[in-house]
Order: structure tokens, then C-alpha cells, then sequence
């Protein structure tokens, strides 16, 4: 996902995108009680707003500049389908918008970099399923839970807009910038997610170095009425942005942070050993398949052996890893596009998501809960007119715990382009999921997955290295 912060030369271009979803109120840096609608507007949906002050060590409050709130459900506005060079939900548009009102502003050439506080990035997203009966019907699945695909799309535009706020001068103007999504660290569900009870986004910028910035983001729902609650956690989410110039392409720097609270700097050292994890990791070169554990790998290929040499004896509590593929393909239309008009990086996390929830459910036999997806690089930017294809497998399982077992699930996104006979990875997604124990109780008998191929086998050897390096990193 790429942001600019390029000033809109075409005042009208810019006065025409104030609109926005219906049913869905935006509010930035204003008081969280008041959101504005204008006269025969429709009810709206949920609101968004960062939190107006912070408190310091002393309690303190530090006051937020505020901004004038934006009506986001005015039905005259034209539809948002007509809007170019933005992908659209209900949360992405508002967003977006509040982008698009800074691009009426004046940019400067920024000689000397300020330095602002988490609280001045801080901003929210409530949903509100209790009441808002099209908006909880938009985000609900089949089994009356929460999409995670979609919740990932809005993360990812979330921390996108945190991190514009970020580089936003005192006075609102900005630098011509571009800010594109780097990675995203590992995200664990914590709790399941409702879909009848009140769903808030919570994020600000935790960290940053010369020209990157380390957004966190929280997934909240009080079960018991005390939002505050660290039980009301359901997901952390950590994204990474690095600035670009708009010009040259290459690294900018961005405005440094100051962590007032203690639980702002506990947040930033953590961040910044992230940052430096990620160095190290950079760093290292893969090890040669000679230097590899060879008896791990004889050990995971000689089931697959059996499958290929002696399919009547092989085991049948397993199954090939290729017997487990779906993949889909589809053109990238220019409505899947955000304002910088690349496709956007949140629709490809809810893409993945959705074609390895699809893999799960056809390979237990029953509807899998999401757990936790790993470690996400942007490597390729993927653009309009790109034939996209993502592939998926069951890589390995986990069934020390008959329970809960745990299902591992790989995407690859391929940016393909038949007129140069060329495919490139964008891409690599991995996704954690399990079946309900009332599942494993009625039947459901989750297999084990073995390779076929020394490559697969190199594959999954990764995979459980990486997992096992987080865990004893955490």
C-alpha cells in the first residue's frame, strides 16, 4: 500500500472527494462526544476519532490541536463508486477522506523536523454492531462472527492514515511524500471476535527511525462493559512504514517521536528491538540445502515417498501437501486501487485471508477459527492491470493437541504478466488456524500434511524454524 502526500493541484478534484460511505460518521482530532451530520442525513454507522487528549507521567493532560469534525453522511454526495483512485469499505473511505481534506492545503519544503508525541497520532475507529444493523451485517460471516479478512483491510488502512498523520507539519501542511507499507509483524487473536457487540480500532505511532515508522494498532470488545480492560484486547497489530520521495523514490526522513508515558517508552524499546530484529534478519543469507538438518529432511520426506512410490500403503492419516491446494486469479481492476493508484495493500490481506480460510474449511471438514497470521513483507507493489494469482496449500499441521489441533496455511500472491511470459512473487502470507473442539468431538479427524519434494520439505522446515525463533523471542 503506497499513501502520497502530494499536494492536489486541482482545487475541484479535491473539494469533489468529500464524500464518502453512507451511514458512516468521520471524525478526526475532535472531541470523541460530537460527530456533525448534516440535515436528512442517513443514521450513521460508526464513527472515527483518535482521542482527543493523552495524559503524561504527571497526569497531565496534552492537549491535541483539533480539527473540524467531517460529515461523512451526507446523502448528497456523489457515490463513492465513482470516485477514482480509491478502493472503498466502510471504514477505508472515511479514512481516506480525511486524507484527501489535507491536500487542499498548501505543501512546504520542510528544512527542520518536529518532534510529536504518540498522543498526537492516536486515533480510533468504533464499530458499532450493537446498534448499527447494516454495518454489523457488512462485517458478519456465515457462523455469526467477525470477517477477520476485512478487519485486516481496515488495519492496514488504518496505520496508513496514522502514519500521514505523523508526518503532517504543526499547521497540517505536508512534505511531498510517499509512505508505503513495509511489513507487518505477527498477529495473534487473543479472543474471538463478536459480531453483536461493540468493536473499536485504537492505534498511534510507536516508533521511528530515519525514514520508517512503527505504527501499533489494538482490536478491542468489552464482553463486560470496561473497555479499559486489558481482557477486552483481541488483537495487537504492529505495521511498518517507510517514507519515500515523491520525486526520487529513494528513503526520506520523517518527523521523530517523543514517548511521554511509561507505557509509551516500554512501547518504543520494544519497537525498536523489532526494528532491529528485522535488520539482523536482512542480514542473514539463507543456509544451502547441504547445510540443512538432513535427517529433518529425510524424516519429512519419507512419508511423501511412500505417496509417490506406494500410494496403497501410504498412511491414511496423511495427505500430500499437493492434494491440499486451492488457488484463484483474477485481473486487478482499477476499484481495487487507493488514492496513489496501486492496488491496495489491505485488499490483498483480505484476499489471502479469505482463500486460506477457503483451504482450512475444505481441508478439516468443518469451519476453522483463525488464530494468528505470521510475519507479512511487501515485496512487490502490485498495480492496476497486474494478473494477480494466489496460491495456497496446507503446509504442515499441528496435533500434539488433540483439542485444539493447528492447521498452517501458505499464500503466495504471483504477479504475473502473460504479454513478458513473466510471474513474480508480491507476496507470502501464513495463517494459523484451528477447528472448535465441538468439531473434534463430533468426528472431524484433522490429517497430517507430509511434502513430495525436497523443496516443499525445505519449505515447511522454514516455517517451523521461523515459528520457533518467534517463540523464544517472545
Amino acid at each position: 500500500m503506497m499513501i502520497p502526500l502530494l499536494r492536489n493541484r486541482n482545487s475541484k478534484s479535491c473539494s469533489s472527494l468529500q464524500a464518502i460511505a453512507s451511514y458512516l460518521t468521520l471524525t478526526l482530532n475532535a472531541n470523541p462526544t460530537q460527530t456533525r451530520t448534516l440535515p436528512n442525513s442517513p443514521k450513521p454507522l460508526c464513527s472515527y476519532r483518535p482521542f482527543s487528549t493523552a495524559k503524561n507521567s504527571d497526569d497531565e493532560p496534552i492537549p491535541i490541536p483539533a480539527v473540524e469534525s467531517i460529515d461523512a453522511g451526507s446523502s448528497i454526495r456523489k457515490p463513492i463508486s465513482l470516485w477514482p483512485g480509491t478502493y472503498h469499505s466502510p471504514v477505508t473511505s472515511a479514512l481516506w477522506e480525511a486524507r484527501s481534506n489535507i491536500f487542499d492545503r498548501p505543501t512546504t519544503p520542510q528544512s527542520e523536523f518536529v518532534t510529536r508525541t504518540p498522543a498526537q497520532s492516536r486515533t480510533s475507529i468504533l464499530y458499532k454492531f450493537s446498534t448499527d444493523f447494516v454495518l454489523r451485517e457488512q462485517y458478519r460471516n456465515p457462523w455469526n462472527g467477525v470477517r477477520i479478512g476485512k478487519l485486516l483491510e481496515d488495519l492496514d488502512a488504518l496505520a496508513g492514515t496514522i502514519a500521514y498523520k505523523h508526518c503532517c507539519n504543526e499547521d497540517g501542511t505536508t512534505r511531498p511524500l510517499l509512505l508505503v507499507t513495509a511489513s507487518v509483524d505477527k498477529m495473534v487473536l487473543k479472543k474471538p471476535i463478536r459480531d453483536d457487540i461493540d468493536l473499536s480500532l485504537v492505534g498511534a505511532v510507536a516508533w521511528v527511525g530515519r525514514s520508517s515508522m512503527e505504527i501499533q494498532l489494538h482490536v478491542t470488545q468489552s464482553t463486560d462493559g470496561t473497555p479499559s480492560s486489558s481482557e477486552s484486547v483481541a488483537l495487537i497489530a504492529n505495521f511498518t512504514f517507510v517514507a519515500r520521495d515523491s520525486k526520487t523514490g529513494k528513503s526520506a526522513p520523517v518527523n521523530q517521536i517523543t514517548p511521554e508515558t511509561e507505557k509509551e517508552k516500554l512501547l518504543w524499546e520494544a519497537a525498536d528491538k523489532r526494528n532491529e530484529m528485522r535488520k539482523k534478519k536482512r542480514g542473514e543469507h539463507k543456509i544451502d540445502i547441504e547445510d540443512k538438518d538432513k535427517n529433518r529432511l529425510n524424516a519429512l520426506l519419507a512419508e511423501g515417498r511412500v505417496f509417490c512410490d506406494m500410494p496403497a500403503l501410504a498412511d491414511r492419516d496423511s495427505i500430500l501437501i499437493r492434494d491440499t491446494c486451492l488457488q484463484n486469479s483474477f485481473i486487478c481492476q482499477p476499484q481495487q486501487r487507493n488514492i496513489h493508484g496501486r492496488i491496495f495493500g489491505g485488499f490483498l490481506m483480505r484476499r489471502a485471508f479469505e482463500l486460506a480460510f477457503s483451504t482450512t474449511y475444505a481441508f478439516a471438514g468443518a469451519a476453522p477459527h483463525f488464530l494468528e497470521v505470521d510475519h507479512v513483507d511487501f515485496v512487490r507493489p502490485v498495480d492496476v492491470g497486474n494478473f494477480l494469482r494466489l496460491k495456497s496449500c496446507v503446509l504442515y499441521t499441528e496435533l500434539e493437541n488433540p483439542s485444539e489441533p493447528l492447521i498452517n496455511v501458505e499464500v503466495v500472491a504471483h504477479v504475473t504478466q502473460p504479454e513478458l511470459r513473466s510471474s513474480e512473487v508480491s507476496n507470502k502470507f501464513y495463517f494459523t488456524f484451528s477447528v472448535h473442539p465441538e468439531a473434534v468431538k463430533d468426528g472431524v479427524r484433522i490429517r497430517n500434511v507430509v511434502p513430495a519434494t525436497e523443496e516443499e520439505a525445505l519449505r515447511v522446515i522454514e516455517r517451523i524454524d521461523a515459528e520457533n525463533s518467534h517463540i523464544a523471542a517472545s
